[in-house]
Order: C-alpha cells, then structure tokens, then sequence
C-alpha cells in the first residue's frame, strides 16, 4: 500500500484547497521540503507545488479563481500564488536541457518522473497528492528518510557537475536530516571541492550562512574543512578558527541564543577587521551584513567589562555577538533598549555657547561621562552638563 503524508495544519488550509480547485487535483501535487519535512514531524517553513500546467496557464486559472500571481521565476516556470495564509510557489514540470555547473537550461516536461529526476537528493523528490495525500516516490527517498540517509539522485559526479552549488547543499541537508555519511556522495563533494570557485559568490554565501545558522553546524564544518572544500570558500578558516566557532555554539546555548549565520562566520575569521572586510565584500554581503561582521571582529577583552555601553555604541545585537564571540556573559543586554541621551545641542547653545565644534564637543563629554555612569536619569545629565560648563568657564 502507497504511505501517505500525515494529515497536518497545512494540509488543511482553506486557501491551500482554494488554489487545488483551481489548478486541479490531477494536474498538481505537493512536493519537496514541505512532504519531507511533514514526513519527519517538523512544521514546513514553506509550501510548494508542481505542476502538468504551463506558467501562462497557472496565471488564467488563477485569475480565475480570484488568487493574485507573481511571475517570480517564470522563466524557469515558477509563478508564485498569493495566498491568505501565505505564498505558494507552482512550478511547471520541468527536464534539463543543458547545464554548466552554474545554471540550468530547462524545458517544461509533462512527466512527474523527468521533473523527480532532475531534482538533487531522494529526500526532497517525494511528491504529495493534494486530496489523497498518497506519496509518490520514484528513488527510494522515503527509505532515505526513514535511515536518515542524504543520497544524491544517480551519479553524484554528475549531479554535482550539473550544479557545483550541490556541494554546499549535500552539508546542509546531511546537517539537516543525516546520520550515517553516504560514501559515494562524499567522495563525490571532495574531488571537485574546487568547482565551488567557479559560482558567484552570492549564492556561496547564502548556503555557507544556511548551514552556520543550523542549531549545531560543527561537525558539518569539521567534515568540511577535512574534505578541503571549507578552504576553497571560506580560507581564512583555520583550525583554530573551527575552535573558536565549537566555542560560540556552546555559548549560545549556554545563554539561550539563537543561532546567527553571520555572527558564527565571524567566528571563523581571525578577529582581523581589515580581514572581514574583504570577506565581506568576496562573498558579497549587503551593507548590514558587512558592518556587522566587521564590529564582530573588532572585538576585545575590555568588551565584557561594560556590554550596556558597548550596546550603546554598536547596537544590542553587534554587542551581544562580540560578547558570545569572547565568551562573555550577555545577561545585562537581556531585554535592555538603548537609551537616548536626555541632552540636545540647541540646550548647549541656550546655556550660552556658541553654535559649532564646542558645542559637539561638550555633548560628547556629558555623553561620555553618562555612559561611565551607567545611563542615570535626566538630572544627572544637567548635572554633568553644568560641571562641564562651569570647567570651560574655569579653562577660558
């Protein structure tokens, strides 16, 4: 007897059989992370469907049925639904004409198979009929769960020559759903390591970040650096670095903190910020990204003696990274906001001083003395404001 996907929240969704009724329950199925992932008891963080339909066919019936489109990757033949309770991606059946090992080549296919077969692992090519909820699994995927086992679809060699990216991907599903290493696989991952050079950086540096926000990604970059394709992406990340980020993950739990990509790349770069920088701007980060991981790896000792004020400088979620980073206690930023000096310029100008560079001046040293006093009321500030004043009046 075919298994069947466990009836779930999301399989019951009002909008879900709306957008069924209008494709139709013979023409689509649920498919990828959201059956593996409902298999193994884990919430799906999103939900998607393939297709008979071509893209242009998705949008009229759609428009149809009322349910908004945006043609988010037509070219490719997904077009995402808008739904009440969130979008659903719908992408056409597809084969691969040609591929690179950087993009893809498709053409639309009317066979569930072909599409199965162009997808990476076993595990995420199990497909969902939306009213039966009876599986479809054409290699073995459901056995591969159920042994935790991450196996490519055929040749590893092939798949990965098809798509260098599956590299980074097979460590971030074995992270994800794997026990036992699959040998083949692995063998296949360290051999072209050094086809990892040829894609853009961007996409490098959304799966590295996937897999360092893992709940505990060390053994995978263990494995990783001992397979040499940590040093084809990330080189500044060394022995001593992996020590560092065995450390951080160890903090954060300690501490209660979620996992963060970026602070647990800081951990695997030498605290350099010159250094940071240029790995920010190789793996392409956006501006936040990059300003953080360069305040991550200014960090210092003095750090722990005064995390409020290092919140006040850097922001809370900048300091607690230095402070996790040092493993240092971030109890005093827990639920603590940034307070705003209780002091103006034109306040300054009012007690008599000229508008300019003496003004600023005089700010910054009332700031400065209220942040050694651990941010008192609006008071004290008059006080340190008129002790400052009354040493100008002294001083000129």
């Amino acid at each position: 007897m075919a298994e069947q996907l466990p009836a779930s929240g999301w399989t019951q969704r009002d909008d879900l059989a709306k957008l069924v009724a209008a494709l139709g329950a013979e023409q689509m199925r649920w498919v990828g992370g959201c059956v593996r992932d409902t298999l193994l008891g884990i919430e799906p963080a999103d939900v998607d469907c393939a297709t008979v339909h071509r893209p242009g066919t998705v949008i009229d019936l759609c428009r149809a049925a009322g349910i908004r489109t945006v043609p988010t990757g037509i070219d490719h033949g997904t077009i995402t639904a808008l739904l009440d309770h969130g979008p659903v991606e719908v992408t056409t059946l597809r084969q691969d004409v040609s591929t690179d090992g950087r993009r893809a080549t498709v053409a639309f296919a009317d066979d569930w198979l072909e599409d199965a077969a162009r997808r990476d692992f076993t595990i995420n090519a199990l497909y969902a009929h939306p009213l039966t909820l009876t599986i479809d699994d054409y290699f073995g995927g459901l056995a591969d769960l159920a042994a935790r086992r991450v196996r490519f679809i055929g040749d590893p060699e092939e798949r990965i020559r098809e798509d260098h990216l599956r590299i980074l991907r097979y460590f971030r599903f074995q992270a994800r759903f794997g026990d036992a290493l699959d040998e083949a696989a692995v063998a296949a991952c360290e051999k072209l390591a050094g086809t990892l050079k040829g894609l853009s950086r961007e996409r490098v540096a959304m799966e590295l970040l996937a897999i360092l926000e893992l709940p505990d990604p060390v053994a995978t970059v263990q494995l990783m650096e001992k397979l040499g394709v940590l040093a084809v992406i990330l080189p500044e990340a060394r022995r001593n670095e992996i020590v560092c980020l065995i450390a951080l993950v160890a903090s954060e739990a300690a501490q209660d903190h979620a996992p963060e990509g970026i602070r647990r790349l800081a951990a695997l770069i030498p605290p350099i910020p010159t250094l940071a920088e240029a790995v920010a701007a190789r793996l392409r980060l956006s501006k936040a990204q990059r300003a953080r991981l360069v305040c991550a790896a200014e960090r210092k000792p003095a750090d722990a003696d005064a995390p409020r004020a290092l919140a006040y400088r850097e922001g809370v979620e900048s300091a607690v990274d230095r402070l996790l980073l040092s493993g240092s206690d971030t109890a005093a930023l827990d639920g603590w906001t940034v307070p705003e000096l209780p002091l103006k310029g034109g306040e300054i100008v009012a007690r008599g001083v000229d508008k300019g560079p003496e003004v600023a001046r005089i700010l910054r040293a009332v700031e400065a003395q209220w942040i050694d006093e651990g941010f008192p009321a609006r008071n004290r500030v008059e006080e340190l404001l008129e002790a400052e004043l009354s040493h100008r009046s002294r001083a000129s």
